[in-house]
């Protein structure tokens, strides 16, 4: 995993606000460019930037894209910080 590309995705607040809702469960595109005000295009833009970041994966079906929460990357990131952050032993 990329942390630079994890850290930039999650430093705009709107991408996180993205993950939040995503927390709940698959959105689609449209369902989560309407709870924004701003172009679809912007909302894309920070789609893309989430997914190339590993945090999100989108599914197909019909004419929907159907954005989730890749865990496994969030889990990964929360293992690398309690490390960072370590047991406070070796202070």
């Amino acid at each position: 995993m990329a942390f630079e590309d994890t850290f930039k995705a999650m430093s705009d607040p709107v991408r996180r606000q993205i993950l939040t809702m995503l927390k709940g469960g698959m959105m689609s595109a449209g369902d989560i460019a309407s709870k924004f005000d701003m172009t679809g295009a912007t909302v894309s833009y920070h789609l893309s930037v989430l997914k190339k970041a590993g945090l999100i994966y989108e599914k197909k079906k019909k004419n929907f894209i159907y954005y989730g929460l890749n865990v496994s990357i969030v889990e990964e990131m929360m293992l690398w910080l309690a490390d960072l952050k370590g047991d406070g032993k070796d202070e």
